[in-house]
Formats: structure tokens, sequence, C-alpha cells
């Protein structure tokens, strides 16, 4: 039987993505997939760029936030970026989002978003989002969070690598308390030989403004590197 795409797998996997188990108290689920428009532009998004079964390189974030993926789907993907970056119409609206408006620099000099996802794969640790207090929160920042989730980070990490992603390598972008993360807790099962730590576009955005042009030469090289490792 012919292997479905990369893209089938992948839309049906975020699609279908549900946490069971309970959360801390105060802290509620950020589920854009729930959302008409997303599952449309994610359908738009898989058919356009995912339509092969090459495996691609995983680059991971921490979770969704509210003004990228939490509004799109798609991890580091602000509206802008859809409509302008992916040459998707949508109703979507928002804000430019720092970590989203880096990543586009990142794919215009990867050489556009066509060969920039036949080789990559841009997802988060946690595909789903959390909110406390009316605020994005990020997993790692609450220890009753982050030990609740694990289940449901390890079981989506092997759905999607199942879905086409090179199993022996990946990229993470963050290099404190994510790395922390990534180290203790899913390296040691999902057994990735090398994992390669970047510093997270929105600290370069505001913090590192003056070197953009080093940390998206920095970030090309290394998806290069990882793509073509002999």
């Amino acid at each position: 039987m012919e292997r479905r795409s990369f893209g089938e797998m992948i839309e049906r996997f975020l699609i279908e993505l549900r946490m069971d188990g309970m959360l801390p108290k105060g802290i509620e689920i950020l589920d854009p997939y729930t959302n008409h428009e997303v599952a449309r532009v994610v359908h738009e998004m898989v058919t356009k760029y995912y339509v092969d079964a090459s495996l691609r390189i995983a680059i991971w974030g921490i979770n969704p936030g509210r003004f990228g993926a939490g509004i799109t789907g798609l991890s580091f993907t602000d509206p802008w970026a859809v409509s302008n970056l992916l040459g998707i119409e949508t109703t979507l609206v928002g804000r430019r989002e720092l970590s989203a408006e880096f990543i586009s620099m990142v794919i215009e000099a990867y050489g556009g978003p066509k060969t920039f996802y036949l080789d990559v794969y841009m997802g988060a640790l946690s595909p789903l989002g959390f909110i406390k207090n009316g605020n994005n929160i990020n997993f790692y920042d609450d220890s009753e969070l982050t030990n609740s989730i694990i289940p449901f980070v390890l079981s989506s990490l092997k759905q999607q690598q199942e879905a086409g992603l090179v199993a022996d390598r990946c990229i993470v972008l963050g290099s404190g308390k994510l790395k922390q993360f990534m180290e203790r807790t899913v390296r040691p099962s999902m057994k990735y030989k090398q994992v390669k730590y970047l510093d997270h576009p929105r600290y370069i955005m505001q913090y590192r403004r003056t070197k953009l042009t080093h940390y998206v030469e920095q970030y090309v090289a290394t998806i290069q590197e990882l793509v073509n490792p002999f």
C-alpha cells in the first residue's frame, strides 16, 4: 500500500489532538485546532508544502503561544506569515509576533518556504498551549504542569516522528529550561543521537537585534548540517 504523504499524516495528528488527564488548577488548554479556519489553514499548508513522503528534520519549540501558533495552528507562524510568506489567504488576524518574524527571515534566507519545508518540520514539544490567569504560560514554568504533561509530550513526539521525521537528530529552540527538559525527559525516551540547541527567536529579537544576520545564518547553517550530515 502506498505510504500517505507527510502532510496527510501531520494534518490528521494536529486536527485530532487531544490531551487526556488533569491539568493543575487554574491552567487551561490553548487549542487552536478546534477553530474551523485554523483547520482549513493547516490543510492548505500541508497540501502546499508537505505533499511528499520525504523525511524532515524537526525543529521543536516549547508550546503554542497566543499570538503565533495559538492563532494559526502553525508553529512559529503568525497570521501575517500565513498570508505573506506561505501565500495562504486567511481571515485569521493578529499582530506580528517576534518569533514568527525571525523565523520568516530564516525561511527566506534558506531559499523560501518551498525549499525550507521540504527539509524541515516546525513543531513544539507540546503541540497544545496553556493559559494561566489569562496569559500564555510555557509548560516548563510550572513544575506541576511540566510533570502532568510528560506522557502527552512523549506520545505526541512519537506520533509526529512516525509521520515522517528524521529519527536520530533534531533542533531545539531554547538553550535554558527547554534544553534541560529535553535532556532529562525527552532525549532518553526518543533516543536522539544528536540534538542541536539554538537561542530562541524571541530572545534574539528582544536582546540580539544588532546581530540578526549572524543568527539567521547560524539557523540556516545548523539546519543544513542536520539535513546533510555526511
